[in-house]
């Protein structure tokens, strides 16, 4: 690869390179599907095949739906669960209090709803409890009268938990897609596609895709019983569920690629339709006058499900997203809202905080960054250690404070990665070597926890593993651009075309990120305390731009940015959007990175 413009390090300590491409497989791509040349270049970049064209840029539910049956496990689990439910047996639900985790429990809630049957939904408190399953919880909905337990988006690494629960009588059922460890948990059942055993080849899927086609394979297997029939009840009305398939998918941010591609396209499809009563409620809350979009999801809708747990109102987003109720969905909506005001405010402040503990103890020249402090929100250290990651480059992971199940005060700690570490590799390692209670995830983001006592050692440890990992190197990531385009070159319908063949955007097949080369900062102003506002034109004048760096200001892309009113040409990378105002559609820039020209 080469470097464009010679970029070798930018503002934010980055590398452009364009990936290689051969004009011979654009111009192939060009004949044989009959598409733009821009979108050929980007599916030659992003290494789609001929043979796999098709079904990446027009994905159907007929042919390309994904076949629950591949998973591990998966027939004699929905066969198991048909005669349970035929048997009257009583079913709960247990699963994590993130997006994924809610739109797997509204998932369940309302196929179970349609059969007839109003399953518990039990989401663990953020604080409190903390991630995964935990003996309390399993003791209460046992109590409550629960046999069988469905777990999602948790329970893969959760041995002594699942193995106690099973000593309770209960039948546990984990529906996830976490790394697994050496060995998998005692479960009655565990579907999973990172099983080392599974050989779908859908280690793509979030952990409401695995709920859902679980739910589709249940729903086979009573239509197989004869329980619709014998019943006289339509089958489950599946395909309107998919609008929260594609937000958990969106929002939990795996790779949108295989058949996450036809799950998330369809399901804002369905989202558009406005059939979910709280998704509904949610986008008026937001502000959302258009069909949601991706990136809707991800700035809009995402944070305000999230924003329950992270302030002890764990089941909130679960509520609302399962919810029938216009009027109940508004009050749930509105209260979300109101939770995520709330918890802008503290992350604000935890993150003055922990760069103040940064720059007092010269933490940003080592290979990972670690903060901890007795009085932040565990609610709020996955948000300030991707802020700290994205601010200084590194690996970074942030420790608050809460009582355990025991009652004594324990380290809850969330990391967040940059590619080539393995986050919860780490972590796993580290409760290994007796360091940690718990520890896993993904390996760009992953939590633990660990006794307070330890912390120095594990300190020690993370620093002592990431030399190992780096070997000494220094990190400079890098940031595949995609074209170099210019203000007067860029046109509405460009965007649409990119958005309408190549979307859905998200992990593994980025938004296609440009290079707009010596521009000058026209206007340049402060938007939100943090975001900053430019008007560009090219280096010879003419039409002019808006653009927008989003959490840019005390980064050094913001201070750029800002001292270039009038003076040095800059060159930007970042995103076309399509602003639609007034009637009318306007392209502009969302600045990701910079460099002086």
């Amino acid at each position: 690869m080469n470097a464009p413009l010679r970029i070798d390090r930018s503002v934010m300590d980055a590398r452009w390179v364009f990936p290689e491409v051969g004009n011979d497989k654009i111009h192939r791509m060009m004949t044989d599907f009959s598409v733009p040349e821009i979108v050929a270049r980007l599916l030659v970049a992003r290494n789609v095949e001929p043979e796999g064209v098709q079904k990446f840029l027009f994905p159907r539910m007929s042919t390309d739906f994904p076949d629950p049956f591949e998973l591990k496990d998966m027939e004699p689990f929905s066969k198991w669960l048909a005669n349970a439910i035929t048997k009257g047996r009583k079913i709960a639900a247990f699963c994590d209090f993130d997006v994924d985790g809610s739109t797997s429990a509204a998932v369940w809630k309302k196929f179970f709803y349609h059969l007839g049957i109003d399953i518990p939904i039990y989401i663990p408190d953020r604080m409190s409890e903390g991630y995964g399953p935990n003996i309390n919880a399993l003791k209460k909905l046992k109590d409550d009268g629960a046999e069988i337990i469905l777990m999602s988006d948790c329970g893969t690494t959760a041995f002594d938990v699942i193995a106690a629960g099973r000593e309770l009588g209960l039948d546990i059922c984990i529906f996830d897609h976490h790394e697994q460890g050496d060995h998998l948990p005692e479960s009655t059942w565990i579907i999973n596609p990172k099983r080392e055993d599974d050989i779908s080849g859908f280690d793509m899927l979030a952990a409401v895709g695995v709920t859902f086609l679980a739910c589709v394979a249940i729903n086979r297997a009573l239509r197989e019983s004869g329980y619709f029939a014998e019943r006289n009840i339509p089958e489950a009305p599946l395909k309107e569920w998919l609008d929260l398939v594609a937000l958990g998918t969106v929002c939990d941010m795996v790779p949108l690629t295989g058949p996450n591609r036809l799950l998330v396209r369809v399901g804002f499809q369905q989202m558009a339709k406005h059939t979910n009563v709280g998704l509904k409620a949610l986008c008026e809350v937001g502000g959302l006058k258009k069909s949601p979009t991706p990136m809707d999801a991800g700035f809009v809708l995402g944070p305000r499900i999230n924003a329950g747990s992270r302030v002890h109102q764990a089941d909130l987003g679960a509520r609302l997203l399962s919810c029938n109720d216009p009027e109940e969905s508004k009050n749930l909506a509105w209260t979300l809202n109101d939770c995520n005001a709330k918890r802008k405010t503290i992350q604000n402040d935890m993150m003055r905080e922990a760069i103040d503990q940064i720059e007092k103890k010269n933490l940003a020249d080592r290979p990972i960054i670690m903060v901890a402090d007795t009085s932040w929100h565990v609610g709020l250290n996955g948000l300030v250690a991707g802020q700290i990651k994205e601010r200084f480059g590194k690996p970074a992971c942030c420790i608050a404070f809460a009582p355990g199940m025991s009652g004594e005060l324990e380290g809850r700690g969330s990391g967040r990665s940059v590619p080539g570490f393995n986050m919860a590799a780490l972590f796993m390692a580290a409760k290994e070597a007796g360091l940690l209670i718990k520890g896993g995830g993904h390996a760009m983001a992953a939590g633990f926890t660990v006794e307070p006592e330890k912390i120095e050692e594990l300190d020690s440890f993370f620093m002592s593993e990431a030399e190992k990992i780096l070997g000494g190197v220094d990190l400079v990531s890098e940031e595949y651009v995609d074209g170099i385009a210019s203000i007067r070159g860029i046109k509405p319908d460009f965007i649409k075309i990119l958005e309408e063949n190549v979307g859905p955007f998200g992990q593994e097949n980025p938004e296609p990120k440009f290079i707009l080369p010596h521009m000058r900062v026209v206007m340049v102003d402060i938007v939100g305390e943090h975001h900053v506002r430019v008007q560009m034109t090219e280096s010879e004048g003419g039409a002019r731009m808006k653009a927008m760096a989003f959490r840019a200001v005390g980064m050094p892309l913001g201070d750029l940015l800002l001292s270039s009113k009038g003076g040095r040409l800059l060159h930007l990378l970042g995103q076309f959007k399509v602003n639609h105002w007034n009637g009318v559609d306007n392209v502009e820039f969302m600045i990701s990175d910079a460099s002086p020209a």
